[in-house]
């Protein structure tokens, strides 16, 4: 290849990163390296980080799985990483990329969760959020979802955003969830310096058809991998050598906050607004808010969409044969039809 050949190459490369990257909103998200703001969690012999510590993988064996931690606690942050999980039959896996405080408040704790579900072979993997504030693991707020791709082919970035006011889930640059803090959620709206963690496990006893399908072994050992991770926000270790129940109250965050509260991944525009609704209509199968036999009263973040709710049984589940399995299914035929990917944005 002539050099002038090969420079039009890299400089159109670039051009294409550097557009996905705007696309994305990307520009203002800073990966850190793994020894700046990470560290070991459990499973160490199956934590392989990269040469240029930029990544991260996450193995799973039948003797443990894996996982890591950030360095320190945020009061409020945006955690995100691109994402690749483990392919072929991966019932009973679970690949979970959260924030929690349970190592310090036992009884009180807050979490938010992004967790992927594995799956049998021939069938895709589903994930589901969650969020808990203050110990209420009783009033687990779970919503579960399909994807649009299959995520065990390519990487693709997951966040999580949380500020003082709400809370978003990301799938690239498609917002997929956002809770509003209302002041009658009261204590079930975390507020509590969390850690960002990354794991990888065997949940054989329930994420696949309710523990039907277990983990297989003879497909192990299950890789998933992290790369370019982000942590941004109030960091509360720089100014407490531990958080404690009692001191992590003096912390002055609102420099932080007020970034948090004004950076693109927390404003969701009116064409990311439009891509999550037809998210939820065309991927969503679970939902705690139409879920009236455990909540006869929707808890008071739950938004009561008519068209969202005709879809949902009183379970919180699919009704089967409803519009979203039939533009499922057509929309996979569409897919099969097409030489060139769909656009995530576009769904």
């Amino acid at each position: 290849m002539s050099d002038l050949k090969y420079r039009l190459k890299v400089m159109v490369m670039m051009m294409a990163i550097v557009s996905w990257r705007c696309v994305l909103g990307l520009e203002n998200i800073n990966p850190i390296f793994f020894d700046e703001g990470l560290s070991h969690l459990f499973g160490e012999s199956n934590l392989i980080r990269s040469p240029d510590d930029r990544s991260v993988r996450l193995l799973l064996d039948k003797y443990t799985g894996s996982g890591f931690i950030s360095s320190s606690m945020y009061q409020h942050g945006f955690f995100s990483s691109l994402i690749k999980l483990p392919g072929a039959n991966t019932a009973g896996l679970v690949v979970a990329f959260y924030t929690s405080n349970g190592d310090v408040f036992v009884k009180n704790h807050d979490e938010l969760d992004i967790e992927f579900l594995g799956n049998v072979e021939g069938k895709p993997w589903r994930f589901q959020t969650n969020m808990y504030g203050n110990g209420s693991t009783s009033r687990g707020r779970e919503e579960r979802y399909r994807l649009w791709f299959d995520p065990s082919k390519e990487f693709h970035r997951y966040s999580i955003l949380w500020n003082p006011t709400k809370i978003i889930f990301w799938v690239d640059d498609v917002p997929i969830r956002e809770i509003k803090r209302k002041e009658e959620m009261k204590g079930d709206y975390p507020q509590k310096p969390m850690s960002l963690y990354a794991t990888i496990w065997d949940a054989s006893s329930w994420a696949t058809s309710g523990g039907k399908f277990g983990v297989d072994y003879t497909f192990s050992p299950f890789v998933s991998e992290f790369k370019d991770i982000a942590l941004d926000g109030c960091n509360v270790s720089e100014s407490l050598t531990t958080v404690t129940r009692d001191n992590y109250n003096n912390i002055n965050c609102s420099a932080s906050d007020q970034l948090l509260m004004t950076s693109d991944y927390s404003t969701i525009s009116p064409k990311q607004a439009a891509a999550m609704r037809r998210f939820r209509e065309r991927y969503m199968y679970y939902s705690y808010c139409y879920d009236t036999v455990r909540y006869a009263v929707p808890p008071p973040e739950c938004v009561i969409l008519t068209a969202e709710k005709d879809r949902f049984r009183d379970t919180g589940r699919l009704k089967f044969g409803g519009s979203h399995t039939k533009v499922h299914r057509a929309r996979k035929r569409r897919r099969r039809n097409r030489s060139t990917p769909v656009v995530s944005a576009e769904l």
